[in-house]
């Protein structure tokens, strides 16, 4: 998929934000999450494939827990340099509001065996509705799954798979979120409480 839906979403005098082109691919494929308290907070799915940042919002974001089945909302494809973007998106742009990364790593692409796979397969994976990956993440390690509800394009579970790093326990990303990410949104919330006032 280009960048050009990416592109037409943005006024780059405007946003601090990475203009869209294609990357070129490194030795090891790279995944953010970074949390983004948008008009509503979200935690925002990348890997990278083909140059680009595939992307999903994950409302709640990724756990470690297999119980949790993340709703996951696949949106247009990002910049590779986006990976690394922190920031405030000002008012009047698309998705204005406060971003951090939250985690950051490498990935490799998994078959149903877990076997490593190419990035032409895990494409043809994707095109099909289903991927596997094992995450080398700061917080997610281990195999996940995204998987298409075939409701539409756009609608997917992100799903931890059973291995040594997940956890039976409740599991909210909301508490290895960045200090500075969380002083946002209380203030955010405070403007809130004022306003309704």
């Amino acid at each position: 998929m280009s960048l050009a839906k990416y592109n037409s979403k943005r006024h780059f005098g405007d946003t601090p934000e990475p203009a869209g082109k294609k990357g070129l691919a490194g030795a090891k494929l790279t995944f953010v999450v970074q949390r983004h308290h948008a008009s509503h907070l979200h935690y925002d799915f990348r890997l990278e494939l083909n140059g680009t940042l595939k992307s999903w919002a994950v409302p709640k974001g990724p756990s470690l827990n297999p119980k949790d089945k993340r709703l996951a909302m696949m949106v247009e494809d990002h910049p590779i340099d986006y990976a690394t973007f922190e920031g405030d998106i000002p008012a009047g742009n698309y998705g204005a509001g406060h971003v951090d990364v939250w985690d950051h790593g490498t990935y490799e692409p998994i078959d149903e065996d877990a076997n490593v796979i190419s990035p032409k397969e895990f494409a043809q994976h994707l095109h099909a509705g289903n991927i596997k990956f094992r995450m080398h993440g700061k917080l997610l390690k281990g195999d996940f799954a995204l998987v298409n509800m075939k409701k539409d394009e756009k609608t997917w579970l992100l799903i931890k798979h059973h291995d040594k790093y997940a956890t039976d326990e409740d599991y909210t990303s909301e508490d290895y979120a960045k200090k500075s990410s969380l002083a946002y949104t209380a203030e955010r919330n405070k403007d809130k409480v004022v306003k309704k006032k």
